[in-house]
């Protein structure tokens, strides 16, 4: 904190948020000192699905491609 990657990364993806469920988790609290030492210097991290999706920035095709397969599997 801040996390102006982050921030800008939520803003990215703020027209899609009725499509996912955005969870945050701060690396810096003892409880997720795992996610910390695997991602201490690539914030923001993405997954989706349990799954890795993508770092430092928002690929939004990336991101569109993996969510639509995502839906289609739903249906």
């Amino acid at each position: 904190k801040p996390c102006p990657l982050c921030d800008e990364a939520k803003e990215v993806l703020e027209p899609h948020k009725g499509r996912f469920v955005l969870q945050e988790v701060d690396i810096t609290l003892p409880e997720n000192s795992a996610w910390y030492d695997k991602y201490k210097y690539d914030i923001p991290v993405f997954h989706l699905n349990g799954k890795f999706l993508m770092k430092h920035r928002v690929d939004i095709q990336k991101f569109e491609d993996r969510l639509r397969k995502l839906e289609l599997q739903s249906e």
